[in-house]
């Protein structure tokens, strides 16, 4: 170690000290995600983070999120990047410039190894690689006195997953897993509007889908200098640039579809239906186009036992059609007194919907509990013309006795991009001021949700859980 990195790594002892008391104190505070810069007239101290893993996700992280004009979370919230790691050199150089271009002086490094031996002064880690190397990865960061946040899936493979949440414990370091409704406001709008308000009445069923047309999920390879030399490949575990480039589609590097885009769907049924486990899943897939090893489209089935009984909860995942009825990804959750609809796609068009039966609109309770959340500017009131309008555009019209439903929109807004609050949650729990919303314990109980869907595929049988398979 350089003379010069001795004395700076003494220097900022002090700062890294008080940075990792204060995120020991977090892990036992609550607060939301609060809005960028709101409150906060003191300079922040800064939180030095590594980048591990370079590719599309690391993108959506770092620039939409965080970069971006309307967050620059980095100034804000006093980030400074001082390290990349990726094993494409052509996506170091790549990100080590645009970094540069926002002002911030970072280090290259092909091995997440050689990234911990050099740099000294890093308090956290953002790992956005392929799911099979989110446990070494993170679990090495922790050892060495990093907070991690990871993308989800958590781990490709429950054993290293548990392994994560102990390790996180042992260390006493925060592991935040990229669940990123959790601290979505919205998500977090309508689980209140379903748990605590309870417009939706007794849910009995949910379902979720997403769903992608066929040209849409073999990704293209890379041509010229961004293509990996086979040497490079295969000192890291990949026989291909295939391989590396659409590695969600092997079982050693992924879970496939159901863990790529499903896991953040199935992780809102437990949530909403009150942080509950399933009791049993059921699952069928098919590999219908490019006979990859996972399942390019599934459709699974959801046992819970919630406060009012058994639940039912569909999911879906095709790679076949980008149709979806009300669009290609979202949630809904159907209760004796309303549906609830809601999907990460929002804007100022589509922030949820309520659709309450017309059965109990004479219902005093149920009247009562919705004026308290208009009141509350959680939901607006009925909105006749939108009723209308799908009446009239309906594409298929059914008749029937039965009454349709009547639309309230739900008014909670984000605008911003679908990861800062969550990243935001993770710095302000560093410093102290915030509990984590998607820690390892919690992300470990969806991946056993996830993955073992996959076995259900696999094995042709319905899989029961008991309480011991989500326990770390």
């Amino acid at each position: 170690m350089s003379a010069r990195r001795k004395e700076n790594q003494r220097q900022d002892m002090d700062r890294r000290t008080f940075m990792h008391a204060t995120a020991a104190l977090g892990a036992g505070l609550f607060a939301g995600p609060s809005a960028f810069g709101q409150g906060d007239s003191e300079k922040k101290d800064p939180i030095n983070v590594a980048l591990i893993g370079l590719g599309e996700q690391c993108s959506r992280l770092v620039d939409d999120a965080m970069l971006s004009r309307e967050s620059r979370m980095d100034q804000k919230e006093n980030i400074c990047f001082k390290a990349v790691c990726d094993i494409s050199p052509y996506k170091r150089d790549l990100r080590r410039k645009r970094l540069r271009a926002f002002k911030h002086t970072v280090n290259a490094y092909e091995s997440f190894e050689e990234l911990l031996a050099e740099e000294k002064d890093l308090d956290a880690a953002i790992v956005a690689t392929p799911d099979w190397v989110h446990a070494p990865v993170s679990i090495a960061c922790m050892k060495a006195g990093l907070h991690v946040y990871c993308e989800k899936e958590m781990s490709n493979n429950l054993e290293t997953a548990k392994e994560m949440v102990k390790t996180s414990q042992a260390t006493k370091k925060l592991l935040q897993i990229g669940h990123q409704r959790r601290s979505n406001p919205r998500y977090i709008a309508a689980a209140d509007i379903l748990r605590k308000h309870r417009l939706a009445g007794k849910i009995k069923n949910a379902s979720a889908q997403w769903n992608r047309p066929v040209n849409g999920h073999d990704i293209s390879l890379p041509t010229g200098d961004a293509i990996v030399e086979d040497a490079i490949l295969k000192k890291h575990g990949y026989g291909s640039m295939h391989e590396l480039v659409n590695w969600r589609w092997y079982e050693k590097f992924g879970g496939g579809p159901l863990a790529d885009l499903g896991s953040h769907q199935i992780d809102i049924f437990s949530w909403f239906l009150g942080d509950v486990h399933p009791a049993s899943v059921i699952a069928v897939g098919g590999q219908d186009y490019y006979k990859y090893q996972q399942h390019e489209n599934v459709m699974a089935v959801y046992e819970y036992s919630s406060n009012v009984g058994s639940v039912r909860a569909f999911y879906q995942v095709l790679n076949t059609s980008g149709y979806g009825t009300y669009g290609g990804y979202y949630e809904t959750f159907m209760g004796d007194v309303a549906t609830l609809l809601i999907s990460e796609f929002g804007g100022d068009w589509n922030n949820g919907w309520l659709f309450r039966e017309d059965y109990v609109w004479a219902d005093k309770e149920v009247n009562n509990r919705y004026s308290k959340c208009e009141g509350l500017k959680l939901v607006g009131i009925r909105n006749e013309a939108a009723e209308k309008k799908q009446q009239e555009e309906a594409l298929l019209k059914v008749g029937g006795s039965i009454s349709p439903p009547h639309f309230f929109p739900l008014l909670t807004k984000l605008d911003l991009a679908v990861h800062a609050p969550h990243l935001l949650n993770f710095f302000d729990a560093i410093r102290g001021k915030a509990k984590l919303t998607c820690p390892g314990e919690v992300a470990y109980e969806t991946a056993v949700a996830v993955l073992r869907a996959n076995d259900a595929i696999k094995e042709g049988k319905k899989i029961n859980f008991t309480k011991a398979d989500f326990s770390v």
